[in-house]
């Protein structure tokens, strides 16, 4: 019994070392994917929002026909310019601290 018990030991060792080492490994290769999953997920949750609230997604798509059309064009390009900005710099600043190998 002690014999198996002893094997059955050194086999738990090997599968936690293996584990711990696949736990690095996920982690690693899962790095450049968390700024694309946490975009989906500010999706998703938007969508999530907008579907616990409909009235305001309805009260946005009422906005945009009162408004006439170059007004609500001028706008929205105008906001797309800001966004793309405030990106940009901010994919610059987060790139500032990290170290290149």
């Amino acid at each position: 019994m002690n014999g198996k018990l002893g094997s059955l030991q050194q086999r738990r060792e090997r599968l936690l070392a293996k584990a711990a080492l696949q736990r690095i490994a996920l982690a690693r290769d899962i790095t450049p994917w968390r700024g694309p999953l946490a975009l989906a997920d500010q999706g998703l949750n938007a969508l999530r929002y907008v579907k616990r609230h409909p009235v305001l997604a309805i009260g946005g798509m009422g906005l945009l026909t009162v408004f006439r059309a170059t007004r609500s064009l001028r706008w929205l390009q105008r906001g797309y310019v800001v966004w793309r900005f405030v990106h940009g710099m901010r994919d610059r600043l987060a790139g500032v601290g990290k170290q290149r190998t």
